[in-house]
């Protein structure tokens, strides 16, 4: 957590991409929003947000939105591409316990004719790990997965069982970037397509992993291991 994001004042989201913002000298500026999910729960107006400043020329947008702080106290890092980062550090520092026997890292590999995985650990055999943020927090701290439909997620499940039946260890890291989260579970109210694919993952042998973060105006870092939940308890999410 060695950055130091710039506070500001979130006054809206719009076109998925952008965000309204006030700095702390009152002036009004527009910025990147990294994040082009649902982002159920991570939009308070009023809020107090963090951003980080991009020095690339090229960028319209030079700020991008890195997380929010809500009125409940809870903070959350709405940059999804950051969960990558975040677990790659914790692998390079060992915080991840059920991980930290393989002795070499290797980040967006493209593996036979599948979409490109987050990593891939070896020496000794082979591991595939999936990273997934986690930003949805419910009633009595539990998160879900994902927040709108997702046939891409849905897919990467596939592709894991694929790995599993070729012989290679296959994990799921679901990492919730939200302070109050304090378990993970598939939201399949929301998307019930990907709860049953996870359920037959984890039958078919692919493991999942629960972590969370702390966040904070200085960034982001692992620090702690999380339940599961096959499923969500009862009425959270019904509609």
């Amino acid at each position: 957590m060695s950055e130091r994001w710039q506070p500001a004042t979130l006054l809206r989201r719009y076109k998925r991409f952008l965000a309204d913002v006030q700095l702390a000298d009152g002036q009004q500026i527009t910025v990147h929003c990294p994040n082009t999910g649902a982002m159920t729960g991570c939009m308070e107006a009023g809020a107090r947000i963090w951003l980080s400043h991009s020095a690339n020329p090229k960028r319209k947008y030079a700020m991008t939105w890195e997380a929010i702080e809500l009125s409940s106290g809870e903070t959350i890092c709405i940059h999804s591409a950051r969960a990558n980062h975040v677990v790659a550090d914790a692998l390079t520092a060992g915080q991840i316990p059920e991980l930290s026997a393989y002795s070499e890292q290797r980040r967006e590999v493209k593996l036979n004719e599948g979409s490109r995985v987050d990593f891939l650990l070896s020496e000794p055999g082979r591991c595939v790990v999936e990273v997934k943020s986690v930003t949805l927090g419910l009633e009595g701290g539990v998160g879900a997965f994902p927040d709108a439909v997702s046939a891409r997620a849905s897919r990467h499940l596939d592709e894991l069982i694929e790995h599993v039946a070729q012989g290679d260890r296959a994990v799921l890291l679901l990492l919730a970037m939200h302070t109050g989260i304090n378990s993970i579970a598939p939201a399949d109210p929301i998307d019930p397509t990907y709860g049953d694919t996870l359920r037959r993952a984890v039958a078919a042998g692919v493991e999942v992993l629960c972590y969370g973060c702390e966040v904070s105006g200085q960034g982001v870092r692992l620090n702690r291991a999380l339940p599961f939940r096959s499923r969500l308890p009862a009425g959270l999410l019904d509609s």
